[in-house]
C-alpha cells in the first residue's frame, strides 16, 4: 500500500498545483526502462481523475481552461493537469477545440504532454473513418517523445476508440454506452470499457464517468473519472489509458452544462 504524507510539493501552490492541497503520495523508486515521473503507474491499477470546479466558468459560462487532480484509490494525489489552450477556439469551438494537457508530479515536473489538434471537421462517429474527420489524441512522455495515441473509430452509434503504442500498433479497442450524455438526473455511471484487440475483445479494463452529485452535475461542466487497467501493463499504455479519460471527457462531457440548458 502506498505511503501518505501531508508534506507539501516545493513549488507552492501558485502556478500548477491546486489551491486545496490533501494527502499525497510518495515517489516510488526509478524503474529502468520506464520515463521520469511515471514511476508512480507501476504501483497502480487505477487512478482517479477529478476535474477541479472552475467558480468564474460556473457562473460566467465562460469556458476556462481545464484542471484535473489526479489521484490513486486512496485518494492521493499523484498528478495535476492542466490544459493549455488558446481563448479564441474555447470561445468559438467549444469542445471541439484543439489543446495541449501538461501532466505534472507532485514535484512541479513535467512527465506526460497530451496533444489533441484542432479539425474542423472531426468529432462525428460516422465519418471517423478518414484521419481528417476523427479526433486523435497524442501523448508524449517525456515531451517530444511519443508513446501511444488514442484514435476515435468510426461507429454507427456507440463511442468507439482505437489505443496504440509507439509504433502505432492497435493495443486496445475502448467502446462506451449508446448514450454518454449525463445530467443532474442522470445518476448513473458511464463505462467505456478497454478490451483487447483480437476476436474474444476480452475486457482488461474500464474507463467509468462516475456521478458527482446533483449541484455539480447541473451547475458545472466537472466531471470525476477512474481508469482501472492490470497492474502489470506496461507503464506507457497506462498513460495512453489516462489520455484516453480526458479525450473522452472533452468528446461527450465538456458541454453538458450546456446541454441540459
Amino acid at each position: 500500500m502506498a505511503a501518505v504524507h501531508n508534506t507539501q510539493p516545493q513549488y507552492g501552490t501558485t502556478n500548477n498545483s491546486p489551491s486545496n492541497q490533501g494527502t499525497w503520495m510518495d515517489m516510488p523508486p526509478s524503474v529502468p526502462g520506464c520515463p521520469a515521473g511515471l514511476e508512480y503507474l507501476t504501483q497502480l491499477d487505477q487512478v482517479l481523475v477529478h476535474q477541479q470546479v472552475e467558480l468564474f466558468e460556473a457562473m460566467t459560462d465562460f469556458e476556462t481552461k481545464n484542471r484535473y487532480v489526479i489521484k490513486n484509490s486512496l485518494g492521493q494525489q499523484c498528478y495535476f493537469a492542466k490544459e493549455e489552450s488558446s481563448l479564441f477556439q474555447r470561445l468559438c469551438c467549444g469542445s471541439e477545440r484543439g489543446f495541449e494537457v501538461k501532466v505534472t508530479d507532485n514535484n512541479g515536473q513535467e512527465v506526460i504532454r497530451m496533444r489533441r489538434r484542432f479539425k474542423c471537421c472531426a468529432g462525428c462517429c460516422w465519418c471517423a473513418n478518414s484521419d481528417t474527420c476523427a479526433f486523435f489524441l497524442e501523448v508524449e512522455s517525456p515531451t517530444g517523445t511519443f508513446i501511444g495515441g488514442v484514435r476515435q473509430s468510426q461507429s454507427c452509434w456507440y463511442p468507439m476508440y482505437e489505443v496504440m503504442d509507439a509504433s502505432q500498433k492497435s493495443v486496445f479497442n475502448i467502446e462506451g454506452p449508446c448514450c454518454p450524455i449525463s445530467g443532474p438526473c442522470c445518476t448513473c455511471d458511464f463505462d467505456f470499457v478497454v478490451s483487447t484487440t483480437d476476436d474474444s475483445a476480452t475486457p482488461v479494463g474500464k474507463i467509468t464517468k462516475q456521478y458527482s452529485g446533483f449541484v455539480k452535475e447541473a451547475f458545472t461542466n466537472a466531471t470525476n473519472f477512474s481508469v482501472t487497467f492490470p497492474m502489470d501493463l506496461d507503464v506507457k499504455m497506462k498513460a495512453v489509458l489516462l489520455g484516453a479519460s480526458l479525450l473522452i471527457d472533452f468528446m461527450y462531457f465538456e458541454e453538458n452544462q450546456d446541454n441540459d440548458s
